[in-house]
């Protein structure tokens, strides 16, 4: 007999409706709705998943003032689940009468039926009590409410804020939540809001509420009656549209990031470009304080001509369509001007004196307290630089001068940091240290340093051209790196407030595609002895002690971390290939986890070195004999953990009694001058392809050789022989810690 679960009216399995819903806000961050409008359609879609609701497509929709999803063909109901549980043996379960014993009978009580309705079934241990049923699926409706409010607990929001009275939290205060499933409304409240079948539209061209006939309908109401495009892709591409037909009605083109385009479309309901105008006097400013001008602080577009020149005007989208657009424009152009006015003053201001003027003042402020000034931190960088740029060299002969180049750079590198123009628009720092040292007369590469020293400024973004730059940027990323490690300031989970995982893969970014054969744990060190003496004496002069600091140990560390950020720059390639044109060229396979592991348990000195390495793995391992040299590898590895002695130092050669180990000893004998003499100029392909010659002879010693044989003699001079066997292989590479 079977027994049912569950309550509330059986619906159809079959039967399907379309869902909405709709979280009605004020305006939400710009620059992260797209993050929230995938994070939240990608986390309701889970959660669907998870409690088994079948469905169609999943849509997600948002706005300034919405998150919406909306999923087609959602299951009405969960489908049943068979239940099976096992109870007490047999034996157990009934007394020599055949009545139930009181394991039955609480066994039956918790599964809520009668004894009579239990079945019993044969194991291989015996016969059990076993209760079957069925547990009827929820309703969807019922389900719905408590899976919304999972995928909005779970978005991706900083900071919440509460507003009113009330205690819920969310990016922004709520002012309405649309649910439907099919055209009922789903009830439900969530934040502290309860659910119904409305929405809103436009602020101004639509501010009654609409109501929704069905989900279907959703984003053709909000476009017909409400004026909002509420699809994040389809605004998108309008104002991709509007922003091109308008610019070339202006003769030009626009410059749009795409980053820019986000922004914007995240900021609009119902796009409408407009053009604007500036006066052409200001076209003489440099194109980054334009561009950033318009950029960053207004949202508008600027626009290019034919030769790549700015042109005196802009497009910006505004979200309302107005009855007088050119009153519109005008308020763009009024806000705009005194922004290029102010930024023409500074540029006239700031070059009143040199760049190098404003050195003297950065010892007056602070780049970490413990750390000391700015004026600290380009000391520090000055001696780095000059140090890697000499340990680098330059392929052109006939210049002398890369350490004084870098010397000089390093000088002026933070000057701009006090000047007007980067005061006010901080975004330019460096760029403005670029322009101002060519108008004071510095050297071409020396200034074009100054701005490549903060890059690269993200993952994929250009990397320093110059190699005063290059040098530079190296300096100042290790001396990042290496004072906060020194303060204990390192980054914890999420948390980087310095920038230091951006900094490390800068530094190995510029390693490798730049070809740089640095030697990391040299200038490491380096680094960390430059800010130990800054440490000492920041607080010296603050009347206090000085922690112990073990170069060393520090120095260490931060290789581990810089190698570390190696990991993803390869795992994270799929062909283990880089994203920058002039990168190194990529390994020959994809690189996995234990390949990455494998090397850097041989501690390279460089991330460059790391690369070759894994270049020259990644093709040993195509190779016939590199899955029984690993698989050998992992067992000498093994044999020795296991072996409970040490090995002797070297091989008693009058001890090889086997043919096969004498074979082998005399093969790694013969080869072993070459290998190491490939392994240190760094032939690693080279030095694994005279390693898999000794496949036949690995082969035979461990099918022929007890390696712990009985007599202390033999087994501690095969210990002798494997031990120096590994030591040969892992010279490229640890092979024991590869899969085989």
């Amino acid at each position: 007999m079977r027994a049912s679960e569950g309550a509330g009216t059986k619906l159809h399995h079959s039967e399907k409706r379309d869902f909405l819903v709709e979280i009605g806000t004020e305006e939400l961050p710009p620059k992260a709705l797209r993050l929230l409008e995938r994070a939240f359609a990608g986390a309701l879609a889970a959660g669907l998943a998870k409690a088994g609701l079948a469905h169609g497509e999943v849509k997600s929709f948002a706005t300034p003032r919405r998150l919406a999803v909306f999923v087609r063909r959602l299951a009405a109901q969960q489908p049943d689940q068979k239940i099976e549980r096992r109870g007490p043996p047999v034996s157990a379960a009934f007394d020599a009468a055949g009545l139930p014993t009181r394991a039955a009978q609480a066994f039956a009580a918790s599964c809520k039926v009668s004894v009579e309705e239990l079945r019993t079934r044969e194991e291989g241990k015996g016969t059990f009590l076993y209760y079957e049923g069925v547990k009827l699926g929820a309703p969807a409706s019922t389900l719905l409410p408590a899976l919304v409010q999972s995928a909005l607990d779970a978005l991706p929001i900083p900071r919440r804020m509460r507003w009113g009275a009330g205690e819920a939290q969310f990016v922004r205060p709520v002012h309405w939540i649309a649910m439907l499933y099919g055209k009922e409304i789903v009830p439900a409240s969530l934040l502290e809001t309860p659910s119904d079948n409305l929405t809103r539209g436009h602020r101004f061209h639509a501010p009654k509420p609409l109501r929704l006939s069905s989900p279907s309908a959703y984003e053709r109401t909000l476009r017909n009656r409400g004026h909002v495009i509420a699809d994040f892709e389809a605004r998108r591409s309008l104002v991709r549209e509007g922003v091109d037909a308008v610019a070339s009605g202006l003769g030009g083109r626009p410059l749009m990031s795409e980053a820019l385009l986000d922004e914007v479309t995240a900021l609009v309901e119902w796009p409408v470009p407009l053009a604007g105008r500036f006066e052409e006097r200001f076209l003489s400013l440099p194109r980054e304080v334009l561009i950033c001008t318009l950029e960053d602080h207004q949202r508008y577009f600027p626009v290019e001509g034919a030769d790549g020149r700015l042109l005196p005007c802009f497009v910006a989208v505004a979200n309302i369509e107005s009855r007088d657009p050119a009153r519109v424009v005008e308020g763009n152009e009024r806000v705009v001007r005194p922004r290029l006015a102010d930024a023409a003053f500074f540029w006239e201001q700031d070059r009143k004196s040199p760049l190098a003027e404003r050195a003297g003042g950065l010892a007056k402020v602070t780049f970490q307290a413990r750390l000391g000034s700015l004026g600290d931190k380009a000391r520090r960088v000055r001696t780095l630089a000059v140090e890697i740029a000499e340990a680098r060299g330059r392929p052109d002969t006939r210049d002398a001068k890369p350490a004084t180049r870098a010397r000089r750079a390093a000088e002026l590198c933070k000057c701009d940091l006090l000047t007007a123009m980067v005061g006010e628009f901080p975004e330019l720092q460096g760029v403005m240290g670029t322009y101002y040292a060519l108008a004071d007369g510095e050297e071409p590469e020396v200034a074009t340093a100054i701005r490549e020293h903060y890059l690269p400024r993200g993952a994929g973004a250009e990397l320093p051209a110059t190699d005063t730059g290059t040098t530079l940027a190296i300096a100042d990323k290790l001396d990042t790196l290496a004072g906060i490690f020194a303060i204990d300031e390192k980054p914890t989970g999420t948390k980087d407030p310095f920038g230091l995982r951006r900094a490390a893969i800068g530094v190995v970014r510029i390693a490798i595609e730049k070809g740089l054969d640095l030697d990391l744990a040299r200038f490491l060190a380096l680094a960390v002895a430059l800010a130990r003496a800054d440490i000492e004496k920041a607080a010296a002069a603050a009347g206090k002690a000085a922690p112990a600091l073990a170069i060393e140990s520090i120095a260490a560390e931060i290789y581990d971390y810089v190698l570390e950020r190696l990991r993803a720059y390869y795992l994270e390639r799929a062909d283990g290939s880089t994203e920058t044109a002039g990168a190194a060229e990529a390994p020959a396979a994809s690189i996995t986890t234990e390949m990455f592991d494998a090397v850097l348990a041989t501690r390279p000195s460089s991330p460059l070195d790391l690369d070759a390495r894994l270049k020259a793995l990644s093709t040993f391992l195509t190779l016939p004999e590199a899955a029984s040299l690993t698989a050998a590898n992992k067992r000498v590895a093994n044999i020795l953990r296991k072996a409970g002695e040490s090995a002797p130092p070297a091989v008693d050669t009058a001890a090889l009694q086997a043919p096969a180990e004498r074979e082998l000893f005399e093969a790694m004998r013969a080869r072993g001058a070459d290998v190491a003499a490939a392994t240190a100029r760094k032939d690693y392909a080279g030095s694994l392809t005279l390693l898999a010659q000794l496949r036949p002879m690995v082969d035979a010693f461990f099918d022929q050789v007890m390696v712990m044989d009985e007599d202390p003699r033999l087994r501690a001079n095969r210990l002798a022989l494997l031990a120096q066997m590994r030591e040969l292989f892992a010279g490229v590479a640890d092979l024991s810690r590869l899969p085989g």
